[in-house]
């Protein structure tokens, strides 16, 4: 059974259903964010909760904001709470990384935090983790061992413990954590809940504690991925004041395909745990009822890598995180932590060089066997156990924990953790995406599938999925009581609105969308004319029902001919985002009669698309009726044979 929780009138919200409570209720941040004030006494997931003096501090600034904005749509998460990892600084708020010794003031916020506040969100408490996130296991914390949020006997996961925590009780609606070896997903995979691990880079580290500072990222735990999604837009973002942050390259995949291709482990280790073993073929099972075709690769590379990571000269950076606390007061290091930074002490520079070069060859070997596919799915971790194994055997089962994610960040690649299901013991298990280096979106886009089919509830909440809905990226105005004709909040858990589609990933401002009907589709002899300029498939859909579709004659390639009519039907075509600075180069090589102009898309949206002149319509033969010209191809070949 899940772990009980304090009654909160804004118990398992999403993000969208803040935004609603503000725009269509005229809701007021501090009735529905005061609850929160002494909701976690006795719970050890906090460090530092909310108090009065924070939340007026916030609410007032919040109240400023808002003025200065003059709507809501500028403040995406207008009055939405969240929490932090206490290894993340806020200012007005003590950073300990775990470790009352260590504790400090910060004078500014993290970046990634000053991105959330300046969308209008609400800080509501640093959360627990294992010392200076050291660990996978949510145990290694002078504060105690945060519980497992369906059964208290077992660990939540680490070090990202009271991130996951809170979300997945429905306290907050979303969190952040941080991610060097598995941080953000573990926890993720054992409280029923997202977690997303970005792209090393996209979110600043700027204003974080440590851990390997060259692998470590901020990470993101959601009830949902489309939480997830809109936070890390909002969060991430080129940092100059981060060395490490890096800029989105514009040709960043955003879809997979319809079907796509998924590498998973060949030799698959869960260390005795038939229960973990079986709910994770079921997972697989459920993959290929959605059309996903699995191929096995070889994981040897994968787990040579995970184990460089704590058996390499990498635990030098985390004893360089902590190394003034450790020369003048030792004994305040956590034990385990303790044993574990003090190994950098067999690591001289000789040895940190052929660690690197054994990493950069790995990754190539790792790269390699994943550009032969469009992602890969492992088990977000082999196995859990109860908080009193852990005591006895600290190191070992850490470990084992890791199999599945101590690799990622140092072969550079994106990953998140979703749920897959209860296992048959009553705890969860979770599944986790991998893909290359700026595939977060495209993850984010199959995660959205994935949960979609799962049905999942909500975290811990017992709040269904069917009641999630995508959040808005902006908020209207009107949220000032003009549109709300109650100003009672919503409550979730009685009639809120069924899901929308998923949302789909709006392209960066150095792309243009285009939609092509024809010749230029994937499969077809000019599609090399996107993917030689960088372009990159978004997604399948249809166009209004106002086109209707010909065979232009006399061309080479065989191409169509699109034009909008008062009577038509709505045609397939494809989605591609292609960088701006290549775009005119690819409409150069367009010929008459065809032309770039502005379509209509089925579901209301305006994107730049192939149009034709009337005047070829003469002679050419209307193919309407087969609804794309992959059909009327298609059609063609079968006439032949």
């Amino acid at each position: 059974m899940p772990v009980s929780v304090s009654p909160l009138p804004t118990l398992g919200w999403t993000i969208a259903d803040w935004q609603r409570a503000y725009r269509e209720h005229a809701a007021d941040p501090r009735a529905l964010l005061s609850p929160l004030i002494g909701a976690s006494a006795g719970d050890n997931a906090w460090i530092t909760p909310l108090d009065e003096i924070h939340l007026t501090r916030q609410l007032d600034d919040l109240a400023a904001r808002r003025t200065a904005a003059g709507s809501l749509a500028a403040l995406p998460l207008y009055g939405v709470p969240f929490a932090i990892k206490d290894n993340i600084d806020a200012e007005g708020w003590p950073t300990t990384a775990g470790c009352p010794a260590f504790a400090y003031a910060p004078q500014a916020d993290a970046t990634a935090v000053a991105r959330l506040i300046a969308a209008g969100a609400i800080l509501v408490g640093k959360t627990n983790l294992d010392q200076f996130a050291t660990g996978l296991v949510g145990t290694r914390s002078p504060h105690g061992a945060v519980a497992n949020s369906f059964d208290p006997r077992y660990i939540s996961g680490g070090s990202s413990s009271g991130s996951a925590s809170v979300v997945a009780r429905g306290l907050v609606p979303f969190s952040f954590g941080t991610d060097t070896a598995g941080s953000g997903r573990v926890p993720a995979g054992f409280n029923n809940i997202v977690g997303l691990k970005p792209t090393k880079g996209w979110l600043s580290t700027q204003g974080v504690v440590p851990a390997c500072r060259t692998q470590d990222v901020v990470s993101i735990f959601s009830l949902t991925v489309d939480d997830a999604s809109l936070v890390a837009a909002i969060a991430g973002g080129y940092d100059g004041a981060d060395p490490y942050s890096r800029r989105t390259p514009a040709s960043a995949p955003r879809a997979w395909p319809q079907q796509p291709v998924l590498a998973v482990p060949d030799a698959l280790e869960f260390f005795g745990d038939d229960v973990a073993r079986a709910a994770f073929d079921h997972a697989l099972d459920q993959l290929r009822a959605m059309g996903v075709t699995l191929r096995r690769i070889d994981f040897a590379p994968f787990r040579e890598l995970a184990e460089l990571l704590y058996q390499g000269p990498w635990v030098a950076e985390r004893f360089a995180a902590v190394e003034s606390l450790w020369r003048r007061d030792p004994d305040s290091i956590n034990p385990v932590v303790r044993s574990i930074v003090e190994q950098a002490a067999r690591y001289d520079a000789t040895a940190t060089f052929n660690a690197e070069y054994k990493r950069a060859a790995l990754t190539r070997r790792i790269q390699d066997a994943l550009a032969e596919v469009d992602g890969m799915v492992v088990p977000t971790s082999p196995s859990i156990y109860t908080i009193a194994e852990l005591d006895a055997d600290p190191i070992t089962l850490n470990s084992r924990l890791g199999v599945y994610t101590n690799f990622v960040n140092l072969a550079d690649l994106s990953a998140l953790a979703v749920p897959a299901g209860m296992r048959t013991d009553g705890l969860p298990a979770g599944i986790t995406l991998i893909g290359p280096a700026w595939g977060d979106q495209a993850l984010a886009a199959f995660g959205k599938q994935w949960l979609a089919k799962q049905q999942l509830p909500l975290g811990a909440t017992q709040r269904p999925f069917t009641q999630a809905q995508a959040p808005a990226t902006h908020v209207d105005e009107g949220a000032s009581g003009s549109t709300a004709s109650d100003p009672a909040t919503p409550s979730p858990a009685s009639g809120a609105p069924q899901p929308s589609s998923p949302e789909r990933a709006v392209p960066a401002a150095t792309v243009i969308r285009v939609a092509v009907v024809g010749a230029h589709l994937r499969g077809m002899p000019l599609n090399h004319q996107l993917t030689s300029r960088d372009g990159v498939f978004v997604e399948a859909t249809t166009t209004a029902d106002t086109y209707r579709l010909y065979a232009l004659a006399n061309t080479t390639p065989p191409k169509p001919g699109l034009v909008r009519a008062a009577q038509g039907a709505a045609i397939a075509v494809e989605l591609w985002d292609v960088p701006a600075a290549r775009f005119g180069e690819f409409v150069a090589e367009i010929p008459a009669p065809l032309g770039i102009g502005t379509l209509t898309l089925a579901d209301g949206r305006t994107v730049k698309g192939f149009i034709c002149e009337p005047c070829a319509l003469d002679d050419a033969r209307e193919i309407t009726s087969f609804g794309g010209w992959r059909a009327y191809i298609a059609s063609l070949q079968t006439a032949v044979q």
